[in-house]
């Protein structure tokens, strides 16, 4: 019995802990106004460039940061290893914000800001575009609404008056028929980008859908029978290449392969065929070592 509630308190204390699993807050702001897309580990975070970006529930200490501005004439900042958390490696909500050079208009920095305990029942002001970090956003639609007004033809009355030898000729117009027409645009951003950034859209592979379960299952049984990475690794290629997969497949077949070198090699060229590429960071965790992850999110920013 003493063995069973023991078992109990312990799945118990392990669920709470996973719920409570620690994250940071990060918010970016323009001091001058300029509306910007923010990037993070490669992917983008807004599909409409905003002036004031929150992304809460941050799961990482560090991220590679870069940010386009909706002005091209704006130099594009990049930042690496920007910090959520604070030398005791305790999350925390942090603010930075966007300041211009002072030698040069079109340059601008990305400065530390502040930094405060992570509140969970904080909520951001309306001002501020909160993002999700994993989430996509919502569709957003937007109805425009135009009304034209047309004068149809006129008809005319003339008449010429002489008053002690001066003449005047008096017109009188009146319009036959106003007509006017309401058009409703309807314009939608679910899967657009603003400005022509060229940064990729969070649903990736021309949006078609990943292999089904069963198909999947066959594939990653095909990979498993090879007995070495050079081999695992041409027929995971082969599978990509002719299919579309989620995360969670790839990191499957990665981790068929026990060299993380060969493993960074596949997750590489698998990006381009996953489904899901804003949830791309969740392969950072077949990793070891560092580097591999660092040149992975360096892969995909550049991507």
């Amino acid at each position: 019995m003493k063995k069973l509630y023991f078992t109990i308190a312990f799945f118990l204390v392990a669920a709470i802990s996973f719920a409570q699993a620690p994250t940071g807050n990060l918010t970016i702001f323009s001091e001058d106004g300029d509306k910007f897309y923010l990037v993070l580990n490669g992917e983008m975070q807004n599909d409409i460039p905003q002036t004031n970006i929150r992304i809460e529930e941050l799961n990482q200490p560090y991220y590679n940061a870069k940010i386009l501005f909706e002005d091209k004439s704006l130099v594009e900042i990049t930042k690496k290893n920007l910090e959520i958390t604070d030398m005791d490696g305790e999350y925390k909500d942090v603010t930075y914000k966007i300041k211009r050079d002072k030698n040069n208009k079109n340059k601008l920095k990305l400065n530390f800001f502040s930094e405060i305990p992570v509140d969970r029942r904080y909520v951001a002001p309306k001002n501020i575009h909160v993002v999700h970090y994993g989430n996509p956003e919502p569709v957003r639609t937007i109805s425009q609404t135009t009304t034209t007004t047309t004068v149809g033809n006129t008809g005319g009355v003339g008449m010429g008056v002489n008053v002690g030898g001066v003449s005047m000729n008096v017109s009188i117009n009146e319009p036959r028929g106003v007509y006017t027409e309401t058009t409703t645009t309807t314009i939608d951003h679910s899967n657009q980008n603003s400005g022509n950034q060229n940064l990729g859209n969070s649903r990736g592979c021309n949006n078609k859908n990943p292999m089904n379960s069963s198909d999947f299952n066959s594939a990653l049984a095909s990979v498993n029978k090879q007995n070495f990475d050079e081999t695992k690794l041409k027929v995971a290629k082969q599978i990509v290449q002719a299919n579309c997969l989620d995360v969670n497949q790839i990191k499957q077949i990665a981790n068929t392969i026990n060299f993380e070198e060969t493993k960074l090699e596949f997750v590489k060229f698998a990006y381009d065929y996953c489904t899901e590429k804003k949830n791309y960071f969740r392969l950072n965790d077949i990793f070891s070592f560092s580097e591999n992850v660092d040149e992975l999110t360096e892969y995909v920013q550049n991507k």
